[in-house]
């Protein structure tokens, strides 16, 4: 099945999109702003919105149409491999019949990314949107170092608490900081031996669950993720390691 964007008919290829060009505002950047569309294959090309956010440059919202559509017949999605995510009280429940101990999680935004709310959604006791977060599972131990925490100190931390996952959150992608961050920090288990030792997973907004494989880690959670999804993830993870 062929699909191509909906704008006021189905498969009309409309498409709104946003940019910034190093211009000051004036009649000459809204018409560059307009054959930069065009050059990247869009038709009936219109800015509808521009406006200065520094002396020389402008942010521009514009209209634009593409015959372009993707085959969902050719769609491949890595997933994680979860087909069904509990709920609170199956997870602690699974915990107590599978693993008879609680599950030791430790999780931080780390590098230089100060932004905790990534990982306060899912570790901190209150949760996100009415979901309990990790603090809250009787059948889960789970330290939250916060932000701006070196790689180094977060795998020391999970050594010293025997930890059975560790959690790194990254909101910061200007110039893939994340990724040179998430390399490091596999990098460096490697480098200690311990990569086998943790579960190993990666959190973010523009966080895919393929990125964090070609990474390293054994799973990626981005928009939408709620701690049920990691929680389960992790039990499930721990278990079949028990069996093994």
């Amino acid at each position: 099945m062929m699909v191509r964007p909906y704008g006021d008919t189905m498969n009309d290829g409309a498409v709104q999109l946003s940019f910034t060009l190093p211009l000051a505002d004036s009649p000459a950047a809204h018409e560059a702003a307009r054959q930069f569309l065009l050059k990247l294959g869009f038709v009936s090309c219109e800015v509808v919105s521009a406006k200065a956010i520094a002396d020389e440059f402008t942010m521009f919202i514009a209209y634009g149409k593409t015959a372009a559509g993707v085959d969902m017949d050719e769609i491949r999605v890595e997933s994680h491999s979860v087909e069904q995510y509990m709920g609170f009280d199956e997870i602690n429940g699974f915990i107590a019949r599978h693993i008879g101990r609680k599950v030791v999680v430790v999780g931080a935004c780390t590098g230089s990314d100060a932004h905790t709310i990534g990982i306060d959604a899912v570790m901190n006791m209150k949760g996100y949107d009415h979901h309990y977060g990790l603090e809250r599972y009787p059948m889960i131990e789970a330290h939250n170092l916060g932000a701006q925490v070196p790689n180094e100190r977060l795998i020391a931390f999970a050594s010293q608490a025997n930890a059975d996952a560790v959690l790194v959150s990254q909101v910061v992608t200007q110039k893939d900081i994340h990724i040179k961050n998430l390399t490091q920090f596999i990098e460096l288990l490697e480098a200690e031996g311990l990569r086998e030792r943790f579960i190993a997973i990666a959190g973010g907004p523009r966080i895919s669950h393929k990125l964090a494989m070609e990474l390293g880690f054994d799973a990626g959670f981005g928009r939408g993720t709620y701690p049920e999804h990691v929680a389960t993830f992790i039990v499930r993870r721990v278990a079949d390691k028990r069996k093994a």
